[in-house]
């Protein structure tokens, strides 16, 4: 997981390339969407608006034709995460879905208001606790600006 301070962090950081100029068109389009609502820039990234915490889960989720870009706008919240190669996978991949599911314990974080948090695909997480979450969630392609099976 790739943790920034600030959004200004993560713009002077990836600010080349298609995919991350899109992330940056979603999160500019934030006064635009409403909570929980699905949105999508290309076929390459899908967004939403999310107020409050993430259900505390028992198994870790990973993911593999996409990754997650989150960025907390207010309170706070704690995630749990670890390589997959150090946890269990107890449902196997699905390719309909890009979820797979572990079990087995890793290092915690707190995410607080500001912060961008990058969601690798080589790491599963679950999250703990939250108190007062808004963020964004960006669901991006790992494929360069398309999906190879299209």
């Amino acid at each position: 997981m790739i943790i920034l301070n600030t959004l200004d962090d993560f713009q002077r950081i990836y600010h080349a390339g298609k995919k991350w100029l899109r992330c940056m068109e979603a999160i500019k389009n934030l006064k635009n969407i409403k909570p929980d609502i699905f949105y999508s820039i290309g076929d390459s990234l899908v967004y939403r608006l999310v107020d409050g915490s993430a259900k505390t889960t028992e198994l870790f989720e990973g993911n593999r034709r996409y990754f997650d870009v989150h960025y907390y706008l207010a309170g706070q919240e704690t995630v749990e995460y670890a390589p997959k190669t150090a946890l269990i996978q107890d449902v196997p991949y699905k390719d309909e879905s890009d979820r797979e599911y572990f079990s087995g314990q890793g290092a915690t974080q707190m995410l607080v208001a500001g912060n961008v948090a990058i969601f690798e695909n080589h790491e599963a997480y679950r999250f703990s606790a939250g108190d007062g979450v808004r963020k964004i969630i960006l669901k991006v392609t790992v494929e360069e600006t398309f999906f190879l099976n299209k």
